[in-house]
């Protein structure tokens, strides 16, 4: 009886042991669907810090890229189903061309380019669609008409 009981509490042991052995094995960052832009081994605490980032930049909430499964009652993060979210990408990918070239900025661990140069609040300051401006006066070089080719309302001047 007494050797029973030791086989059971040894077995028992190795049970609880066993377990936390396999659950501290277990990856502790979640395995996130249809990342085409950002690393695949993106930490929620870094992937919930972009977000944040770029809803506070363009002045949105995550309804703004991503659609709200009714049924699950729950937002559909994997979802491609609304154009903004393709924007985005296309977005991210210029900000770390430009900030890549002109402004020679450094890859993280995860391969995401470290701050540095511009961000996203750089031109939408808070706006999902920002106006596009120009200064008062003569409408000429990038964004105006060429010399000679007349003023802002596009009558040539005498």
């Amino acid at each position: 009886m007494l050797i029973n009981r030791k086989i059971i509490i040894t077995l028992g042991l190795f049970a609880v042991v066993s377990l936390v052995a396999l659950t501290s094995m277990t990856s502790k960052n979640p395995e996130y669907k249809n990342l085409k832009v950002l690393p695949k081994n993106v930490t929620h605490a870094q992937l919930g810090n972009l977000m944040g980032e770029w809803s506070r930049s363009l002045g949105v909430h995550c309804s703004f890229c991503h659609v709200r499964d009714e049924a699950a009652k729950k937002m559909d993060f994997a979802s491609d189903a609304k154009p903004e979210k393709e924007a985005a990408r296309h977005m991210f990918k210029m900000m770390n061309k430009i900030n890549q070239k002109y402004f020679e900025a450094k890859k993280d661990s995860l391969g995401m380019v470290m701050r540095s140069g511009i961000n996203c609040y750089t031109c939408h300051r808070g706006t999902s669609h920002p106006e596009v401006t120009v200064p008062e006066g003569e409408k000429r070089g990038p964004g105006g008409p060429p010399p000679g080719a007349g003023g802002p309302d596009g009558e040539k001047k005498q």
